[in-house]
């Protein structure tokens, strides 16, 4: 079997899905980057496989999805989070974390359908303090939104991933495993993605563990947001959930056109 150039993110969501792959060395060659850099990896050929924001789905017609697999979550997700420093209906500016475009598409349509403000958006590396010094409002996502002090800054918490359940009755799904359809993604490669996904889901208070580095309240907060917040399949809620999503992209011309979701053969 061809070697698999696999890229994952490094935030702690996506530990379960690569957690175990070191079983399958020989297989996969796995690197970890910002959501955002996977994206432009896989679409300069760079990697075979990404864990990709499922906005960037739709700008790629010859993409195709890993079943059953994916970062989602049904209600609060606790990492994709608005930190404000005002009321919601009195913000102005936010600036948005460089490392997203799932949650910078998700962020415009909530504050156009959800929150009814129209500000100005500013991008900014995720540093909390810095952001909130320039905005009114800053988007973060992965660990940084998870773990933010932001009551030191006097901020308020916003969770992205509840505001889109309450406003639609669906899940959301963050993030994909995508690649070209012409290349060497095979049934067995699906099948050991999905194997190392139900091997790390058993094995979420190692990854913890290893995560918290021996603080415990961190220990804590990961195990919880890993069995609590995110959710690793793609049923068909979370497809419906995808697919409105998509539509409302589209509908808010951040994406040409809608397409549909086609998968590699399990």
């Amino acid at each position: 079997m061809t070697r698999i150039r696999l890229g994952s993110v490094g935030y702690l969501n996506a530990r379960p899905l690569v957690h175990c792959l070191e079983h399958h060395s020989s297989t996969f060659d796995v690197r970890f980057d910002p959501p955002a850099v996977c994206a432009e990896l896989l679409h300069a050929g760079q990697i075979d496989l990404g864990l990709i924001p499922s906005f960037e789905y739709l700008q790629r017609p010859g993409y195709r999805i890993v079943p059953d697999l994916a970062i989602g979550s049904n209600g609060p997700v606790s990492s994709v989070a608005l930190f404000a420093t005002r009321p919601l209906h009195h913000v102005r500016s936010i600036a948005l974390d460089t490392s997203s475009r799932t949650s910078v598409v998700l962020l415009k349509i909530l504050c156009r359908q959800r929150f009814g403000i129209a500000p100005a958006f500013e991008s900014q590396a995720p540093d909390l303090a810095a952001m909130l010094a320039r905005c009114d409002a800053a988007l973060l996502i992965g660990n940084p939104a998870l773990f933010a002090e932001h009551e030191r800054l006097g901020a308020t918490k916003f969770d992205l991933g509840e505001a889109w359940t309450t406003m639609t009755g669906l899940p959301f799904v963050w993030a994909l495993w995508a690649g070209p359809e012409t290349g060497p993604i095979s049934p067995e490669v699906c099948r050991l993605l999905r194997d190392a996904r139900d091997r790390g889901l058993a094995a979420v208070d190692e990854i913890a563990r290893r995560f918290g580095q021996g603080d415990e309240a961190r220990c804590a907060t990961a195990a919880t947001y890993l069995r609590t917040h995110i959710k690793y399949g793609l049923g068909p809620q979370f497809l419906s959930g995808l697919g409105r999503f998509h539509a409302l992209a589209v509908e808010g011309g951040f994406a040409p056109q809608l397409r549909s979701v086609r998968f590699f053969e399990a």
